[in-house]
């Protein structure tokens, strides 16, 4: 299998992202993004995964998070779609239920080609320190979009806030490396009965 990486630059008169990766990394990351708890957010990606991150981003922060929180989405969505190619040999669809204490949420995607989200998170509060959680949404219809990928979030229970959204993230992590995991008993074809993605 060829190397799954790649790098990918957006620039509006928002935000300017940059956003490089490798599929078949080993978690390592290194963020500049201006938002911090965002950060906490992809390493969570990153070491569940098993995919190497760095993603660097400038924007218009003094306003709020959105533009910036959104465009990394989208940008990080391009990445994945370049990185991983014509999907030939991987296993094409990956889930995961994780616990944190109290929280408990399962994430299910399908690089179908097929950009669709459902999401259902009722948060117990508005922000997270000063981060608004109406911005994850924004972050993961950003990534569909651009990615390509049907992708199912549920927080089915919590009482933190926090613990709600780390374990949508580290099981978003642990179903994109189910997912993107080549898959040996298919030697290369293509994992779906239309012959292509």
């Amino acid at each position: 299998m060829a190397q799954r990486k790649a790098s990918v630059e957006r620039n509006t008169l928002e935000t300017q992202i940059r956003v490089a990766i490798n599929l078949d990394g080993t978690g390592k990351a290194t963020f500049d993004t201006g938002v911090p708890f965002l950060d906490h957010m992809m390493d969570q990606i990153a070491r569940h995964g098993l995919i190497d991150l760095d993603i660097k981003a400038v924007g218009d922060n003094e306003i709020d998070d959105h533009h910036t929180v959104e465009d990394i989405g989208i940008t990080l969505g391009q990445a994945f779609a370049k990185a991983v190619g014509d999907k030939k040999g991987i296993y094409r669809y990956g889930h995961a239920y994780i616990p944190l204490d109290e929280a408990l949420s399962r994430v299910v995607i399908d690089f179908s080609g097929r950009p669709g989200l459902e999401y259902n998170i009722d948060f117990t509060r508005a922000m997270i320190g000063r981060f608004d959680v109406d911005l994850f949404y924004e972050f993961f219809q950003g990534f569909v979009n651009h990615a390509g990928i049907t992708l199912h979030i549920d927080n089915l229970k919590g009482r933190n806030a926090h613990h709600q959204i780390e374990t949508v993230f580290k099981a978003f992590g642990r179903a994109l490396r189910m997912a993107l995991t080549p898959d040996p008993r298919m030697a290369g074809q293509m994992p779906s009965t239309k012959g292509t993605l």
